[in-house]
């Protein structure tokens, strides 16, 4: 038994095709939450999973929803009560497969090889990251023959693209059977190819409209036009009101009073290397004297989604009668998302834009932010077990600039949350051409056999702190 062999046990599951086989089986699985032609796919995947599982000695089942959305699965793995124990989460879900728009005629459900790249819909989120989780996980189990030397505890949520409805719910009425000492998930991209990233809560999201409803219907512009307030212009002054033309935003209570030092001190550290695929940053937008890692993961950003007035694609001479926004607020722990209606609504009274009304945008509009401490033990401990197997630290980020369900680990069930990715900016994730990076397959494999062996290790959560903070910090 050795460390060692724990590693190289998940790295030939790579090797031998063993990780492509079992992937390729679940993207054929059309596991889309977004319509109600494939939820029986959701089940059939936690199906399939659950059998998968039995085979790593995991006793599971699948729950119904407790807000009728996707079902959700909930498996164990118990060796002691004396020993530690790791809730692990994934989601099966994806978005549209968007067939027809992939490269070469690829079909978005069956995996394709191509040089370094796996292409299909699940790849990087989430398919293809649960799975290497999991094969890490049977790894270690191999290489201690039989055991791990901790309890692993699983959910896999299967409507977290709308949102992880019930999810919450789920874990409220589930607390006990759902006890740990901490959460490990594998979901999103790290922040550059070459190094990894360890992500500790994530930003929460706020979504809202700005709605300008004036009259019932359009009239003619040569009748009418200078004579009536057009709702079109009207909400244009009211986003400008909200968001400056270099993308400051203007509104009190909506961004943090300053970033909290350990935040900064971690931040210092990370770089933003978006690679192949995507968008370059704009290094002029947004909160001037922050850096790009500090705008990005420690402050709020206010986006406009989609906006409309009269019809777009055939316009007619007429003024509309209404406008409307569809915009959303990412924020940290260190703002109030009840102040931020009030907040916006003042804004735009005080320079008379009032006709325009920020209203809530529905039942799935709002999700918490959160955030652990970088200088946490278990980060400690886990960065340590990452730089004995790779040579390199991970970049360590407070909290993830995008939105997961966390809250119902770190509220819900008072857990530390640890992510780990496995996947890059230029995934092409919720895109056609969606795909892994065959490098980082094999060094998330290595990593993460790497912090299970390491778990199962006598006295690994005997965490000091202190001390373990202190080397980091060297």
């Amino acid at each position: 038994m050795s460390r060692n062999n724990a590693i190289e046990r998940a790295r030939a599951t790579l090797a031998d095709g063993r990780y492509e086989a079992v992937l390729r089986r679940r993207v054929a699985i059309r596991t889309v939450s977004q319509d109600a032609a494939h939820h029986a796919d959701l089940r059939a995947y936690l199906e399939s999973l659950e059998a998968d599982l039995s085979t790593m000695g995991f006793l599971s089942r699948i729950e119904s929803n407790p807000l009728g959305a996707g079902p959700i699965l909930v498996a164990s793995r118990h060796e002691s009560d004396a020993l530690p124990t790791v809730l692990c989460y994934g989601h099966a879900d994806v978005v549209t497969g968007m067939e027809g728009m992939w490269r070469d005629a690829g079909d978005p459900w069956v995996l394709r090889r191509d040089g370094d790249r796996l292409y299909g819909r699940g790849t990087a989120d989430n398919k293809g990251q649960h799975t290497l989780l999991l094969l890490a996980l049977d790894a270690a189990i191999g290489a201690r023959h039989g055991h791990l030397g901790f309890n692993v505890r699983l959910v896999i949520d299967s409507c977290e693209e709308v949102g992880s409805r019930g999810l919450r719910e789920f874990c409220e009425s589930a607390r006990e059977e759902l006890r740990a000492d901490f959460l490990i998930g594998s979901d999103g991209p790290r922040l550059s190819i070459d190094q990894p990233t360890f992500f500790l809560g994530t930003r929460g999201v706020y979504s809202f409209d700005l709605v300008c409803d004036l009259r019932e219907s359009g009239h003619h512009s040569g009748n009418w036009g200078g004579l009536i307030a057009n709702p079109a212009v009207l909400l244009s002054h009211a986003i400008a009101a909200l968001v400056s033309q270099d993308g400051r935003i203007e509104v009190e209570g909506v961004v943090p009073r300053e970033v909290p030092q350990p935040v900064r001190a971690a931040l210092s550290t990370c770089r933003i290397e978006p690679g192949p695929g995507a968008p370059s940053i704009d290094a002029d937008w947004g909160e001037p004297g922050l850096t790009s890692p500090e705008r990005l993961f420690a402050w709020t950003a206010l986006e406009v989604l989609a906006m409309g007035a009269g019809v777009p694609d055939k316009p007619v001479n007429a003024i509309p009668g209404k406008a409307v926004a569809r915009c959303q607020i990412r924020y940290t722990v260190d703002t109030d998302p009840s102040q931020f209606l009030p907040a916006i609504q003042r804004r735009l009274t005080e320079l008379g834009l009032d006709r325009v009304q920020a209203v809530e945008a529905g039942a799935r509009g709002y999700f918490p932010a959160t955030r652990l401490d970088p200088s946490h033990p278990l980060v400690v401990w886990a960065a340590n077990s990452v730089r004995t197997t790779l040579g390199v630290p991970p970049s360590i980020v407070p909290n993830a600039a995008g939105t997961l369900p966390n809250d119902c680990f770190a509220d819900v069930l008072g857990l530390p949350t640890l992510w780990i990715p496995h996947s890059y900016p230029g995934c092409r994730q919720h895109a056609p051409d969606e795909h892994l990076l065959m490098n980082l397959v094999e060094e998330g494999l290595a990593l993460m056999a790497g912090i299970f062996w390491d778990l199962g290790e006598p006295g690994a959560t005997a965490w000091t702190g202190d001390a373990q903070a202190a080397e980091v910090a060297a």
